[in-house]
């Protein structure tokens, strides 16, 4: 049954790339690489004093292809929400869109080539956490001149990381946005990721992440982003796409007999050619790791660092980021002594995805805070 899907294309150009040329050390495990890379789009233009920059996160597998511009015109993963009069109005606002660090569109992750042997990282990729992504992007506004962004905005990993720019940079952020996403991942999202990883390293053909000049990893990268289509959506858009319609014809077998399993699997081919397996293992384990707190050697400080204002949204269908997870951000904020804290729970049917299909809820919400 057709419903709104979101849009994700393989890049393959389009971006600037952002070449780091000096060691970049890692969080965890004392882990380093000799250089990076951090590929880039931007829409609007940056004013003279360099204060009008909105610094957009990505979740876990879209590229810095955020909406259309001159150099690669399909539609970008949030389209609708960049350009003249929209959320992120590029009238007035200049929209900077990273591909995250670990990630496989230009910016330098496991499936990139090591400059020192030439060979891919690999599974000899260092370990990555949130703050190493935020770090990267830092680098690159360094790069380009911005001192302080007028916002930082994200959804789900992207909402993670606009926390933790916040926390980490209090200075150089005037305003955050964080949808989807939470301060500390909880249970449930790092079991559906365990899975999804699980998939992939089960299949024989990851040879322990070493596949590059081998057999590429199909059926467990299939099987991962159907768990994930199912953690992305809801019941009750399920109920009220699919049912339990089946497949005309079909004689009840083990194979597929109803729509919603024709669905998946379309989903999971979709998606098995267009992402690196490796770059899904490296940045859904940030995220599964991700507590802000953790960035510190005192307890409970990474939310009190955040004094500007901040808007968190979630959708109460979403089963990979439970409501509660905003709710206990929006509040820890708060408790925190953040006395300009905007929540917003939407009634959306989308779950997950409603961040990049609700135009009219997420849009007017995001348009809203970033104009006062």
């Amino acid at each position: 049954q057709d419903g709104p899907e979101p849009t994700y294309h393989k890049v393959d150009g389009g971006y600037k790339v952002y070449h780091h040329k000096q060691a970049f050390y890692f969080f965890y495990n004392e882990g380093v690489l000799p250089e990076i890379e951090v590929a880039y789009e931007t829409w609007g233009e940056l004013n003279k004093d360099a204060s009008n920059a909105v610094l957009l996160f990505t979740g876990l597998s879209a590229s810095s292809h955020a909406a259309s511009q001159k150099d690669n015109q399909k539609p970008g993963w949030w389209e609708k929400f960049i350009g003249p009069g929209r959320p992120l109005d590029t009238n007035k606002f200049y929209v900077i869109c990273a591909n995250q660090l670990g990630g496989c569109y230009g910016t330098t992750g496991p499936s990139s080539k090591n400059p020192l042997n030439g060979e891919h990282y690999g599974t000899h990729f260092p370990m990555v956490s949130i703050k190493d992504m935020v770090e990267a992007q830092m680098h690159l506004l360094n790069h380009l001149g911005i001192e302080k962004v007028y916002a930082a905005v994200g959804s789900s990993l992207g909402g993670m990381c606009s926390v933790a720019m916040s926390s980490l940079y209090p200075d150089r952020v005037a305003r955050v946005v964080s949808i989807s996403a939470c301060a500390k991942t909880h249970p449930t999202s790092i079991a559906l990721r365990y899975l999804q990883r699980r998939s992939i390293m089960e299949d024989p053909n990851w040879n322990v992440g070493h596949y590059y000049t081998g057999t590429y990893p199909l059926q467990g990268m299939k099987l991962a982003r159907e768990i994930a289509t199912l953690t992305y959506r809801s019941g009750v858009e399920w109920e009220k796409r699919f049912g339990r319609l089946k497949l005309p014809g079909e004689e009840p077998s083990l194979c597929h007999n109803f729509e919603i399993e024709q669905y998946i699997e379309y989903q999971g081919l979709q998606f098995a050619t267009k992402f690196d397996p490796n770059s899904l293992l490296y940045i859904s384990k940030a995220m599964d790791l991700f507590d802000i707190d953790e960035f510190y050697n005192e307890n409970a400080v990474g939310l009190a660092r955040i004094k500007c204002p901040t808007l968190v949204m979630g959708a109460s269908t979403d089963l990979l980021f439970p409501v509660t997870q905003q709710r206990d951000l929006a509040q820890g904020l708060k408790r925190s002594g953040n006395g300009n804290v905007t929540y917003y729970e939407l009634n959306s049917i989308y779950g997950h995805d409603t961040f990049l299909l609700d135009l009219n809820s997420v849009g007017t919400a995001v348009k809203g805070f970033l104009e006062t």
